[in-house]
């Protein structure tokens, strides 16, 4: 894949849905506004030892004082370091950590358990943790990297939010945020297990959405944020900040953005323009992952 002659901004233009964009905090998403405190709320978050979980989206919750935090990664050290990091800026949420691999459904179901013990229910999950193993050609790639992406990436989202909504109940309003990539909505070479993974997730959260009424579902594209796991090729693009990510999200789980249940969003776009296009998001079904076309044998009859 050579990129060099692209722009820095090339793919965030290219994904631009408003006519405002943003790589970095603004006033509409700012976590400590009293427009988006989350007051009283359990959030559930994965991946928090490193990356968009530990700088992105835990700090930003934090900032929103909410009654309490979870924490969930497979390194439970670098939790520890993240609960501190949430201490010191607000000792007043509570901090849960749980070391746990996401796959595992026992250990889900555990995770759970505590949370009901501690806490009686949830508010908000962000299914953050995922992988992309191997960037291959599919004739080259290991079948076992390539479905390690579906075991992270859809078989562990999956058992997250199922144990989410049985303690949720079916009545209590929540949120949940699947973590997902613009890979998803395009072909880049050597990206299949990745992209169909993160495709599946988008997928997931519009059956979530169906069949939870009391449930906000949003496939949220964090950005071009430069981590740990940047591909080399991508990290000229990636500009976007970890405050960026961490606001959206903590806006996403406010009545505010109810209308963008089952769909997917981009980071950089301009909330407050979202809001204004809300209808037309609605009435045509915008931003949702359909087969196009004319279909069904009575177009043919005359």
């Amino acid at each position: 894949m050579d990129f060099s002659s692209l722009p820095d901004d090339f793919f965030v233009k290219k994904a631009q849905f408003t006519r405002t964009i943003y790589r970095d905090e603004y006033p509409a998403i700012n976590p400590q506004s009293p427009a988006l405190k989350q007051a009283g709320k359990v959030i559930v978050i994965t991946g928090t030892s490193q990356g968009l979980g530990r700088k992105a989206f835990a700090p930003a919750f934090a900032k929103a004082s909410p009654e309490a935090i979870v924490l969930v990664a497979r390194n439970a050290e670098s939790l520890e370091i993240a609960a501190t990091e949430l201490h010191e800026i607000d000792p007043a949420v509570k901090v849960m950590t749980q070391a746990m691999d996401i796959q595992d459904k026992d250990a889900v179901k555990a995770l759970y358990a505590r949370i009901e013990a501690d806490f009686g229910t949830v508010d908000v999950l962000i299914n953050n943790a995922g992988t992309g193993k191997s960037i291959l050609p599919i004739k080259d790639i290991d079948p076992d990297d390539f479905w390690y992406d579906f075991e992270v990436n859809v078989k562990g989202t999956l058992l997250m939010t199922q144990s989410f909504l049985r303690l949720l109940g079916p009545s209590k309003p929540g949120t949940i945020i699947n973590v997902t990539s613009g890979a998803a909505l395009s072909v880049l070479p050597h990206t299949a297990s990745y992209s169909l993974s993160k495709l599946v997730q988008i997928q997931m959260q519009r059956f979530v959405a169906l069949e939870n009424p009391n449930v906000v579902a949003v496939g949220l594209h964090p950005g071009a944020v430069l981590t740990d796991l940047t591909w080399p090729h991508f990290v000229r693009f990636s500009k976007d900040t970890f405050g960026l990510a961490g606001g959206v999200a903590v806006w996403l789980a406010t009545e505010q953005a109810k209308f963008m249940n089952g769909r997917y969003m981009g980071v950089t776009w301009d909330v407050d323009q979202l809001v204004e296009r809300e209808k037309e998001i609605i009435d045509k079904g915008l931003l949702l992952m359909e087969l196009q076309g004319t279909f069904g044998a009575q177009q043919f009859e005359k």
